[in-house]
């Protein structure tokens, strides 16, 4: 089993520290041979000494997203006015709701939703840039 990021030891391998430790090993040689750091044996050697806890405690620090509040009015915006730019829906949270947020943020949030939204303004025309209007390009 591979250990990722974020996610805390399984519970046995925790077990195997506290045998090992039961049986009087050194901090260090239980660290090498359960291939994990003497930090984390020392610590949890530490929690259930102080607190008799043995197992992990919830991953804390999660902060919530800025705009989750706000998911049902950005649908139901991006709905009624299909057309804004991410700077109109930027300046509409701001002045309906007094949130401020990022074109980043606000892009990435649509983005969860699975909403799409222009990003720039029209630009009035359909005629190419650089072109005079009924020209064919021939001499």
């Amino acid at each position: 089993m591979a250990w990722k990021s974020g996610k805390p030891y399984a519970q046995d391998l925790r077990d195997r520290v506290f045998m090992a430790a039961d049986e009087a090993i050194p901090v260090g040689q239980i660290a090498e041979r359960l291939s994990v750091s003497i930090s984390y044996v020392s610590k949890v050697l530490s929690r259930r000494r102080l607190t008799g806890e043995r197992a992990a405690r919830p991953q804390r620090c999660h902060v919530p997203r800025k705009l989750a509040r706000y998911h049902t009015v950005i649908q139901e915006q991006v709905k009624a006015r299909p057309d804004a730019t991410l700077k109109e829906l930027r300046t509409w949270l701001l002045e309906t709701h007094e949130v401020s947020a990022s074109i980043k943020l606000i892009w990435k949030t649509l983005a969860q939703l699975r909403l799409t939204l222009k990003k720039d303004p029209a630009r009035g025309g359909s005629e190419p840039i650089g072109r005079c209007p009924g020209s064919n390009g021939m001499a």
